[in-house]
């Protein structure tokens, strides 16, 4: 009985983690379909409408959120950025990923700060965006206010 409860937790324990596993999120909730993208419930886009694709992120799991949809949408990803913390980069084909402080900022998550800001400003009506987000994206895409320094930030940090 105690064995077949201990073996009942542990494949409990696993499907959890795996439900949680941010790539596995991203493929249960998004898929393609002839230049049409799906991600239940029931949001359906057609590509055709687009001229360029990008992602973008910060945070943790940003990084194999990123690698789904590039397994997902492969080609049609124009350019893409991430950050993730020091040590959590993946080599991606079409996404750039940035390492960063966390969770104490860092003038690295300033420098992907200002190039996600330079890689978002020219886009238009007919640019789609992904947005990869997860937790210690906040660290990791610093800007400070106006009169608040980097320092500043990680002493409050």
């Amino acid at each position: 009985m105690l064995e077949s409860l201990r073996k009942d937790s542990l494949r409990i324990f696993k499907e959890c983690l795996k439900a949680a596993d941010p790539e596995e999120a991203i493929h249960r909730f998004v898929h393609i379909s002839e230049d049409y993208l799906f991600v239940e419930p029931d949001i359906k886009i057609d590509l055709h409408n687009f001229d360029r694709v990008f992602v973008i992120g910060a945070g943790k799991a940003s990084a194999p959120m990123a690698r789904a949809l590039e397994s997902i949408l492969g080609g049609k990803i124009t350019r893409g950025l991430i950050s993730v913390k020091h040590g959590h980069g993946l080599n991606l084909a079409r996404i750039r990923v940035t390492e960063a402080g966390h969770p104490i900022p860092d003038s690295s998550g300033l420098k992907a700060t200002s190039e996600m800001i330079n890689l978002l400003q020219p886009l238009g009506a007919n640019d789609l965006v992904f947005s990869c987000i997860s937790g210690g994206g906040s660290a990791l895409l610093p800007s400070p206010a106006d009169g608040v320094t980097l320092e500043d930030k990680q002493m409050i940090t």
